[in-house]
């Protein structure tokens, strides 16, 4: 009997996904929460290395590299792009010892999505670590899944390296394209302590770090006509083998670009038991970053709407009393829904209230 290998590994994720609809298994989104007995953990006062640590950590369980884009076209249109790719392991490893061929214990996931406020075209494709298919290399810098990329054009100056300050980003699927040239002058930003962000009262945390002062320029392909945009861009860069603790469903986490320059990356991550746990950072249009007291973090939902089946809050009220910052944060599209194999909201926004802007806004375990 031939067996398609695609669906094998859509089980597997299924399988990893917690079940969260049925309630059988208390392991938060995508499985993220439940036990990681044999991976490597995260450690407090640990040190991140770049450019070393663009790479994969295959003795950790997920990691992934994020780019979210918010556009304009010529004719003064918003546009919102994502590109993803995610690294799961299925069973522990160490790093010294990496498996190749269809011995790897990698599987690989790549989600790529174009929106305007009426329309929301996502793809995924599915991928086997060791034969090629998908993976992260250095010098210079390539992440791919298939003929989707995400790559620094040359390996640059050492600095550049670093910073990941040059990169192009393309992906291709039914009815959608898009090829974007990324620049960036400023530094990575690390998030929590150092790097280590928790995600709970407890033990859970992640490494994560971002470069969100991308400037963007190039072309969509949308239904078959093209639309050339400028914009600005960010990148997430997050590792884990156990991120939410067993009675957290999912996030609400939030990267916004504000006018002059600033950012601010803000999340919560909801509970089945108690209260939610609010985490974040204040990144100055100089780089300078400051993590953000939870105390003075104030995150509501304004309005839902029904999205997928789902009721899903697509305007909110993000308030930082240490800042004086009042923000009311509206979808631009609220049904963009990303119906792949582990689904999710995904989406750009508009910011108004203390300060005008716009970013992305993700939303799981809905």
């Amino acid at each position: 009997m031939k067996v398609d290998f695609r669906l094998v590994v859509v089980w597997l994720l299924l399988m990893l996904s917690g079940c969260e609809q049925s309630g059988e298994s208390p392991q938060g989104f995508a499985g993220l929460g439940a036990q990681a007995e044999g991976f490597e953990q995260v450690k407090a006062g640990a040190a991140l290395r770049f450019p070393d640590d663009h790479l994969p950590h295959p003795q950790f369980r997920i990691e992934w590299w994020y780019v979210t884009a918010n556009l304009k076209d010529q004719q003064g249109r918003d546009w919102g792009v994502q590109w993803t790719l995610f690294r799961q392991a299925m069973e522990p490893q160490n790093q010294n010892q990496a498996a190749d061929g269809w011995a790897s214990a990698q599987v690989w996931l790549g989600h790529a999505a174009l929106s305007n406020e009426n329309l929301h075209l996502y793809a995924d494709r599915l991928a086997r670590g060791g034969i090629g298919q998908a993976g992260v290399s250095a010098s210079p810098f390539t992440a791919w899944i298939d003929h989707w990329s995400l790559t620094a054009p040359s390996a640059g100056s050492t600095e550049e390296a670093k910073r990941l300050g040059e990169l192009r980003v393309r992906a291709a699927a039914d009815g959608f394209a898009y090829d974007l040239r990324l620049h960036s002058e400023g530094p990575l930003v690390l998030h929590g302590d150092a790097g280590v962000s928790r995600k709970s009262q407890g033990r859970q945390a992640s490494y994560y770090y971002s470069q969100p002062f991308y400037q963007v320029e190039g072309m969509l392909e949308v239904e078959g006509e093209p639309v050339s945009v400028t914009g600005q861009a960010w990148l997430d860069r997050e590792w884990s083998s156990q991120p939410l603790a067993a009675d957290q469903r999912g996030w609400d986490w939030f990267s916004l670009h504000l006018a002059g320059g600033d950012k601010l990356m803000l999340f919560r991550l909801r509970s089945d038991t108690g209260q939610p746990f609010a985490s974040g950072s204040w990144i100055a249009a100089d780089g300078t970053t400051e993590a953000i007291d939870p105390s003075s973090i104030s995150m509501q939902e304004l309005e839902h709407q029904r999205v997928a089946g789902r009721k899903l809050p697509v305007s909110w009220r993000l308030q930082i009393a240490s800042r004086n910052l009042d923000l009311e944060v509206t979808a631009l599209n609220a049904q963009a829904w990303m119906g792949t194999s582990i689904p999710y909201w995904e989406g750009p926004v508009r910011v108004g209230g203390s300060h005008e802007g716009m970013g992305y806004l993700e939303m799981t375990g809905y």
